[in-house]
């Protein structure tokens, strides 16, 4: 049995001053902001629907059909459409959410930790933990590689560009993931900004070896972030890889 979204029925709305206006009036065309705060079971179904957007994108990836969402939510599809009228505009609440998740821990990192070092591998071991990494807008995980560089078929690697001559890792923006944000996103900016001083602070530091990016340290945090059917040993993978991924970050 599905829940469904339950909408106001009155046929009137009291405004200040003692008069009313008509429902339609009151709920507005669908052109703004909603102003009227979801009825109790709406605002459960919409949380029901995030939730489970971020287990099945972060199991399944943004590619997953909303059809598997609904499922998880255990509401209709219609209900998710109702509250997101197209996927695309889920998918962007679901990666921005993420990034200001990850720019907030990256603050978090940098305001509270004095050594460089300490500051970066928390930040790393935070994000890891929280699962964040499964969520990273793709659009921020592009592989630059080079002409004569292959990828072994049906790796699961983060989307790529060819960039001749190079096999360094680079943030680049395309446009194949529709309602995802890429750099050019305020807060995909954010996050790049503050990890990027999370970074040159350990790099100057000698603590980092000098050819690691940005780009290397989201991608650290998306490759330790994997997606196991048990959270214990999921928490165990993700431990064990991370500490793996942080030696081989340090300068010798």
């Amino acid at each position: 049995m599905h829940i469904q979204d339950s909408h106001w029925t009155s046929a009137s709305a009291v405004v200040p001053g003692g008069g009313t206006v008509g429902a339609s009036t009151a709920q507005g065309r669908g052109e703004g902001p909603r102003t009227t705060p979801l009825r109790v079971d709406a605002q459960r179904n919409l949380e029901h629907v995030l939730r489970a957007a971020r287990e099945v994108f972060g199991e399944l990836g943004y590619g997953a059909p909303m059809e598997d969402v609904a499922r998880r939510a255990r509401v209709g599809v219609g209900t998710v459409y109702r509250r997101f009228p197209s996927k695309d505009v889920l998918v962007r609440r679901i990666a921005e959410e993420e990034t200001a998740r990850l720019t907030d821990q990256a603050r978090t990192a940098l305001g509270q930790e004095d050594e460089p070092w300490s500051a970066l591998s928390r930040f790393l071991r935070t994000s890891v933990a929280s699962g964040a990494g499964r969520l990273l807008p793709p659009q921020v995980l592009r592989v630059g590689v080079g002409e004569d560089d292959t990828v072994p078929a049906g790796a699961r690697v983060p989307q790529q560009r060819v960039q001749p001559g190079s096999g360094e890792l680079r943030l680049v923006q395309d446009g194949s993931v529709p309602g995802v944000p890429g750099d050019e996103d305020p807060g995909v900016a954010a996050l790049l900004d503050v990890v990027g001083r999370l970074v040159e602070r350990a790099r100057t530091a000698g603590e980092l070896r000098p050819d690691v990016s940005v780009s290397d340290v989201l991608l650290v945090i998306a490759t330790a972030a994997p997606s196991l059917p048990d959270q214990v040993q999921q928490a165990a993978a993700s431990a064990r890889l991370l500490d793996i991924l942080l030696e081989g970050l340090r300068s010798r």
